[in-house]
Order: C-alpha cells, then structure tokens, then sequence
C-alpha cells in the first residue's frame, strides 16, 4: 500500500484514470458494436450512419493514446470492408 503523500495521490490518480478509461473504451466497443449489429441485420444506410458516427469516437480514443493507432485504423478499415460487401 501506498504510504507516502505523493504515492497516496499517485494512487488515487490512476484509480479516477482507470475507471475514466474504462467508460471511454466502453464507449468505443458499443460504437462498433453498433455498426456490427447494423451490417448483420442487413441494413446498409444504418451500417453507414453507424460507421460515420464511429469514425471519429475511435479517432478521439486512438488520440487519446487509448488505443494503438493500428488497432484504430483495423477495425476502421475492417467495419469499412464489411459494409462495402454488403451491396
């Protein structure tokens, strides 16, 4: 356990950073989560108004150091080829 005043700080620091980045990569999984659910209901203009809205929520979390930019560009670009074979 933490015992000096800057390791107690320290402490609590990274328990509100923990649970801050915890509600920003559940709100990353449900963005694509949603373009997912759109492309297996077959619905492109919804997979499409998904996607858009995703872009740049996965964007912010990339920039945010959240998530690894090739990870970001990953499902990006493998959600973007999803919708694309649905014509």
């Amino acid at each position: 356990m933490a015992n000096s005043p800057q390791a107690k700080k320290r402490a609590r620091q990274a328990e509100k950073s923990r649970s801050h980045n915890a509600g920003m990569r559940s709100m990353f999984r449900t963005y694509i989560k949603k373009v997912v659910y759109a492309i297996d209901a077959g619905d492109k203009a919804a997979a499409e108004t998904a996607y858009k809205a995703a872009v740049p929520v996965i964007d912010s979390m990339c920039n945010k150091g959240l998530y690894h930019a090739n990870k970001a560009a990953r499902h990006k670009s493998r959600l973007n080829q999803r919708i694309r074979a649905m014509a």
